[in-house]
């Protein structure tokens, strides 16, 4: 059974209202994040509610209002031996965050979840995810594209092209519609992470294929990017996620270039405006990251950006 709660009426005033259903903290906590971090962050909480009851028990049936200090020392102490320490950080802020909206539906006293939560930090760093692809990488790329005539190729160009001259990500890609592209200008409207928007200023090389796929396309509301059939049809809805995962793979194997993922064409973005010299905190408004200090995880200039950085000083010797 539900709890009676009350709602506002037209007037202001209060009346009781139906009853308002059990909240699951999970639920909550997993509606508040981004679309593309939802997964992950329920498989950790699987996993976390999986060590807690031994297994029979997921994420969204586990009794998180029960959880006290010593489940999330041993949560804690489980996931330094068994997870690299990127990974045990993000199980441990899923963690927090159910706790914390458990105590928010007041399911848990706020004396029990400040000591619940009162662990100490995971420590120690792991080698960065991703790779940079290489000029040569992007141009067989490219290559493979324009060497088919077909619809797809020619939106498969154009999408190598946005991922990577505008540094997006995945879900900002799939979010462009047609009115977010101004041609006059060279701009497209994105909608960043967190539904933060940012303008993205489109290159001479990128608008050549864009406006290439924009003539296939047409200029019907919608999508900027879709799927077509096998055929060569268009249809009009919204890529999905993993349809453009899949693009990227089938075009980095018709290339002959090691996988790589979509978020590496935005690796790739940043660390070529690092390697050309642009300032770190342009870089940040570009990359649409909230904090400077996430845009230089993305720099992947390794030894021999900090060969050539060494080689800028010159001592004063005559």
């Amino acid at each position: 059974m539900g709890v009676p709660f009350l709602v506002p009426t037209q007037k202001g005033g209060l009346h009781e209202a139906v009853e308002k259903p059990q909240a699951n903290p999970v639920d909550v906590y997993l509606t508040r994040l981004g679309p593309g971090s939802r997964r992950g962050m329920c498989e950790a909480l699987n996993g976390i509610a999986g060590f807690l009851s031994g297994g029979p028990v997921d994420a969204k049936t586990l009794d998180w209002a029960a959880i006290r200090y010593h489940h999330t020392s041993a949560v804690r102490g489980w996931l330094v031996k068994a997870y690299a320490p990127a990974t045990a950080k993000r199980m441990i802020a899923a963690l927090r965050g159910v706790l914390t909206e458990s105590w928010r539906l007041e399911l848990m006293s706020h004396d029990d979840y400040a000591r619940a939560t009162d662990i100490a930090p995971v420590r120690g760093e792991t080698e960065p995810r991703g790779r940079a692809l290489t000029n040569e990488e992007l141009l067989r790329l490219f290559q493979v594209c324009s060497a088919e005539s077909s619809p797809a190729g020619i939106r498969d160009g154009a999408i190598l092209a946005v991922l990577y001259g505008l540094g997006l990500r995945r879900s900002e890609l799939i979010a462009l519609d047609i009115a977010d592209y101004d041609p006059d200008q060279g701009t497209l409207a994105i909608q960043g992470k967190g539904n933060k928007p940012r303008i993205g200023y489109v290159l001479e090389q990128v608008t050549e294929l864009l406006e290439s796929w924009l003539g296939v396309r047409g200029e019907s509301e919608g999508a900027i990017f879709v799927p077509i059939t096998k055929g060569g049809n268009l249809i009009f809805h919204r890529l999905t996620p993993q349809a453009v995962a899949l693009i990227v793979k089938k075009r980095a194997a018709e290339a002959g270039v090691d996988e790589f993922s979509c978020h590496d064409l935005r690796r790739s973005f940043i660390t070529d405006l690092l390697e050309a010299g642009a300032d770190l905190s342009i870089v940040q408004q570009l990359a649409g990251h909230k904090q400077v200090t996430t845009t230089t995880l993305y720099d992947r200039r390794g030894e021999a950006g900090k060969i050539k950085a060494a080689g800028m000083i010159k001592l004063p010797i005559a």
